[in-house]
């Protein structure tokens, strides 16, 4: 079974009510081989909600007590995104997920990149929570733009 996020099967769950839709990936959705999840939802937020990025570093570092997540105004909001990881991280276990495909630049999600922490649109090198958490555990993560069906 492969976990989605859910944006990319297409619901509206991102921060500003959208999704990121990919036909390839619903499609997995749509035939039963995988299961959507959105960490940020499964943390306790709602749909929409203002934009968070990392601040002072990386998923790994969040989960590490050196860095933290912030909403634009400046509200930490690193317990729900901490939360949002290891509801999803039970949910793949729960599963048997053998690989997780994830939202890109997400704070939550990104597995190669995320935002800076300064809201200006720049991208850094680094791993959102959610996708920090699940690789501790061995489990294979890859972004939309690295996915390819076989």
């Amino acid at each position: 079974m492969i976990l989605i996020s859910a944006c990319l099967a297409g619901l509206n769950v991102r921060y500003n009510g959208t999704n990121s839709l990919d036909e390839q990936i619903r499609k997995l959705v749509l035939e039963n081989r995988a299961v959507t999840v959105c960490p940020e939802l499964m943390g306790g937020f709602s749909t929409p909600r203002e934009p968070a990025e990392i601040v002072g570093g990386n998923g790994k570092d969040v989960l590490d007590g050196k860095a933290v997540v912030v909403e634009q105004s400046g509200r930490d909001v690193t317990e729900l995104y901490i939360r949002g990881a290891y509801v999803t991280l039970h949910k793949a276990l729960e599963v048997g997920a053998t690989k997780v495909i994830l939202k890109e630049y997400s704070p939550s999600c990104g597995s190669a990149m995320i935002y800076n922490g300064d809201f200006n649109g720049t991208k850094i090198a680094g791993a959102g929570v959610t996708t920090a958490l699940l690789q501790r555990h061995g489990i294979e993560v890859l972004s939309e733009e690295d996915f390819q069906i076989v």
